[in-house]
């Protein structure tokens, strides 16, 4: 049996939807305490062995942190002097997690700038309005947290081999996406923005140098399904085109981007491997059209314990 769990967009929907929206409350507390860092990494979380969490935040002479829990369905808020606090947030409407939450918080004597509305979604409702309904599937809920944490093991691997300005492997909470971007050093033309839901001034800084990003995402309505991603901006000519990538790799001309799926993963006979075939041929697809420093890869393994050797 596969470590991987199953994903199947069409049927776990709802309750990915509920996971995203619980993710854009709790990712509002950095986006608002936290200095901006460039391409937005203030506001990223991290994967946990339990769900998701937000660095250390600042509330006045204090310090905490909010966890959203994918296992038991709860946030829990850690402050610095030990103390822990549970909110149950599993099936109930946002504007009740948001009221909740931000009553938790003040009790607590902490910030609680939760104002606003979900960003990077359609359409979006204010978090005090969204009073409908949401569905929560304990059992979906783990594969998708197993699936992310598996994401990340590879992502962090990947992360490795470089020697220039690299991301951590994050989760952007707005796009709902685990992400590792490399970056050349070189400035990139101003991005078009038009993201719904995202300022253009946020998505040209975020692109404001030159980058080759690869991430993981559980499906979307415009991808309904599960599936590594990899794409460069500024989008060299003929990327799409590539050759070298692995059977069950593509184009998609829509998102321009690469797509491996997730139930190819799965059914791998090592979806590791595959895996990180993907991400190595996609990045060496992209840095040759891009004329990216061809010293920047450092190994072709990661090295545990002592500093990589040069492949």
């Amino acid at each position: 049996m596969s470590e991987w769990p199953r994903l199947d967009y069409t049927a776990d929907k709802p309750t990915i939807e509920s996971l995203h929206l619980l993710l854009q409350l709790v990712g509002k507390l950095p986006l608002r305490l936290l200095p901006w860092t460039n391409h937005s990494w203030q506001v990223t979380l991290r994967m946990t062995p339990r769900g998701a969490i937000t660095r250390s935040l600042p509330g006045g002479a204090r310090q905490f942190s909010a966890e959203l829990d994918f296992l038991d369905g709860t946030i829990r808020v850690a402050c610095d002097s030990g103390s822990q606090s549970v909110l149950e947030v599993a099936g109930k409407p946002i504007a009740e997690v948001h009221s909740e939450l931000s009553a938790l918080l003040a009790a607590l004597g902490l910030p609680a700038p939760l104002y606003g509305r979900p960003n990077e979604i359609p359409d979006a409702v204010r978090f005090v309005e969204d009073d409908r309904p949401r569905a929560w599937d304990p059992e979906c809920a783990r594969r998708v947290h197993r699936a992310f944490l598996l994401a990340d093991r590879e992502l962090v691997a990947f992360r490795s081999l470089y020697r220039g300005k690299s991301s951590p492997s994050h989760l952007f909470w707005g796009s709902f996406d685990l992400a590792v971007s490399r970056f050349s050093g070189r400035t990139a033309p101003p991005h078009p923005g038009g993201f719904p839901g995202l300022p253009d001034a946020v998505a040209r800084e975020a692109y404001s140098h030159e980058v080759i990003s690869a991430g993981f995402w559980p499906g979307n309505d415009a991808c309904p399904q599960a599936a590594f991603y990899a794409y460069a901006y500024p989008t060299p000519e003929g990327l799409g085109g590539s050759a070298g990538l692995p059977g069950a790799a593509g184009w998609n001309g829509e998102l321009g981007e690469f797509l491996l799926p997730y139930a190819a993963v799965r059914t791998a006979p090592e979806p590791s491997a595959l895996v990180q075939e993907f991400l190595d041929a996609t990045y060496a697809a992209a840095a040759e059209r891009l004329a990216w420093p061809s010293d920047q890869v450092v190994a072709a393994t990661p090295a545990f314990g002592r500093p990589p050797t040069a492949p």
